[in-house]
């Protein structure tokens, strides 16, 4: 028994300082449980689904499983179903608008029967993505690196259209992937071909259409769910594109062939998503930013 205490505090500090020492994890969790704390769903027996799907998730992407054998010998799937059961019960106690009921706690016992089901070793085959345009170079090796992510993800976008409040959170929590799209830079050979055969606008044109097609589906179930509600759509129009242009620009602007990343920050994301809030100095910024992108590219490419 001391030994399950002392595992359990050292998880417990162990969130802390994930939390405290990367903030580009902790945001977007925070965004999501805040999301989760208030979404209201068209049925009750859908909170215990959505929330022991969550669990799963975290089960099957376990690294840990091997290490509690050694360590709980006879006790490791107990320490399984208590980290397990803790995290179902801490979604469902804390959204708003559920209330106890039966199913919910039968779903218990489907948390029993992840003691039994260990995550697969080997890792999920990923897409190649290879119907995406080679000038969509970013995107398509960010999608082959996160492919279920991006699925996953993707769907939760795309339902969040079902609440004014729910589109807004999810696209804030949409923004730390997209900045990181944009994060790493490519070698100096590849940015002179690129920007040889095309333009520092037209590239930039053609990731802000793929971009708003990925985010059509959530703009067209919005109109159709929240019609009256419309101008929390333009709204969000605006501040998704507007983030994406800093974020972009941003990367042209800071770029330089010894660096492998622009190293997008926390600090980067407040700054941003502030300007994008504001709107007109996120205007501001874009144009600074773009003058100052494709001087920093002519040094490469030149005129």
């Amino acid at each position: 028994m001391h030994k399950i205490h002392q595992h359990f505090q050292f998880r417990f500090n162990q969130s802390f300082r994930i939390f405290n020492f990367n903030p580009k994890v902790s945001l977007p969790v925070f965004l999501i449980f805040g999301v989760l704390m208030i979404i209201e769903l068209p049925e009750i027996y859908l909170y215990p689904l959505l929330y022991f799907s969550l669990v799963l998730v975290f089960h099957i992407n376990r690294k840990d499983i091997p290490f509690l054998k050694k360590i709980f010998i006879h006790n490791w799937r107990l320490i399984i179903f208590l980290e397990s059961a803790i995290i179902y019960t801490i979604f469902l106690m804390a959204n708003i608008n559920y209330k106890i009921e039966k199913f919910g706690l039968m779903m218990f016992g489907s948390v029993v029967l992840l003691c039994f089901l260990q995550p697969n070793p080997k890792p999920f085959p990923t897409l190649q993505w290879n119907f995406i345009s080679n000038d969509l170079f970013e995107w398509k090796s960010y999608l082959r690196k996160n492919t279920w992510m991006f699925i996953l993800t993707y769907l939760i976008i795309i339902a969040s259209a079902y609440y004014p409040a729910s589109l807004i959170l999810c696209g804030i929590f949409l923004l730390d992937y997209l900045s990181h799209v944009y994060e790493h830079n490519e070698n100096k050979e590849m940015l002179e071909v690129y920007f040889k055969k095309m333009s520092f606008k037209d590239k930039i044109y053609k990731n802000l259409i793929f971009f708003n097609s990925l985010l059509l589906p959530t703009y067209i179930a919005f109109i159709i769910i929240n019609f009256n509600e419309s101008l929390y759509l333009l709204y969000y129009i605006f501040f998704m594109n507007l983030y994406f242009l800093l974020i972009i620009t941003r990367k042209y602007k800071l770029y330089h062939h010894h660096e492998k990343s622009s190293y997008f920050s926390i600090i980067v994301f407040i700054e941003f998503f502030t300007y994008s809030m504001l709107i007109i100095p996120a205007f501001i910024m874009i144009r600074l930013h773009m003058k100052e992108a494709q001087q920093n590219i002519n040094q490469y490419v030149g005129n």
